[in-house]
């Protein structure tokens, strides 16, 4: 189960595993082991049926456990997740269309099943730095789009990207909806929030933070929470939904303390993407 090896991060159905013992980092205020990172929407909105047509959730098998993690279309064949949640994954069920998760006759939602041959985690992924926490996953049919299922577009590979940094940014997920939550919830929420500046974001995680990297702000205990990673970082413009970033890692303090969400910064490995998947915004 290496998805979970040196990480609770956001897996919300976690491991009954107990995790090993991990180099501790220096951060800011407590001495923190890695395990404690946590992966993490909280203080969030319901979403609406159509509202976020690209997020995606995916219930991973390992072995006889299970994860949850989110993940974003990015095509007809094509969903962009993090390889903390799919890394030694045996299999997937992807969950389109969805808003209610728990309900099996909801309107417009779609489970497709695909197993480990149709995952790629990247090459370079490290659990131990959670740097290149990145995977894709392809499915085994073509979806076809409607009001409910649609892609979120890459940004464009130009060679010249934003740091998106003060701009507001929409992060969705069923992750736990406070500190006080148990399991995921059963409803899509989401949040708006600000790009946090790299370098601010790296004074929270000393050593961690990469500019591969993207963070958010949690002030007001807005932020991504457990059961979110994977998900969409989305930046809405002119009526298009570009995704910048997959949720990666947090505090496990708790998402509500208001410490920064950190995502994989998309633009950093828009030549993975194209490599691995053929998709590509020109």
């Amino acid at each position: 189960m290496k998805a979970f090896v040196a990480l609770s991060l956001f897996v919300a159905v976690a491991s009954a595993g107990v995790l090993p013992p991990i180099q501790q980092r220096l951060p800011l205020v407590p001495v923190m082991p890695l395990e404690e990172l946590e992966g993490r929407i909280t203080n969030g909105e319901l979403a609406k049926a159509g509202q976020f047509p690209y997020q995606v959730g995916l219930s991973l098998v390992f072995g006889n456990q299970g994860a949850w993690c989110g993940g974003t279309l990015i095509s007809d064949r094509w969903i962009l997740t993090a390889a903390h949640c799919t890394d030694g994954a045996d299999g997937v069920t992807v969950y389109l269309g969805a808003i209610d998760i728990k309900d099996d006759h909801e309107k417009g939602q779609q489970r497709i099943y695909t197993s480990k041959s149709n995952i790629i985690v990247h090459e370079h992924w490290d659990p131990n730095t959670l740097s290149n926490d990145i995977s894709l996953i392809k499915l085994p049919v073509v979806i076809e789009f409607n009001d409910r299922i649609q892609p979120a577009a890459l940004p464009k590979m130009d060679g010249h990207y934003s740091t998106y940094e003060g701009d507001m940014v929409w992060a969705s997920g069923w992750g736990k909806d406070s500190d006080a939550a148990t399991s995921v919830s059963p409803l899509l929420r989401y949040i708006e929030v600000p790009v946090m500046k790299l370098s601010t974001c790296k004074t929270y995680y000393l050593g961690m933070v990469t500019e591969k990297m993207i963070c958010i702000s949690s002030k007001g205990g807005k932020s991504t929470c457990n059961g979110d990673s994977g998900g969409p970082l989305v930046y809405k413009h002119d009526g298009v939904n570009t995704v910048i970033g997959a949720t990666s890692f947090g505090i496990a303090l708790g998402c509500e303390k208001g410490w920064p969400g950190v995502f994989t910064r998309v633009t950093s490995y828009l030549d993975w993407i194209a490599e691995k998947s053929g998709v590509v915004n020109k």
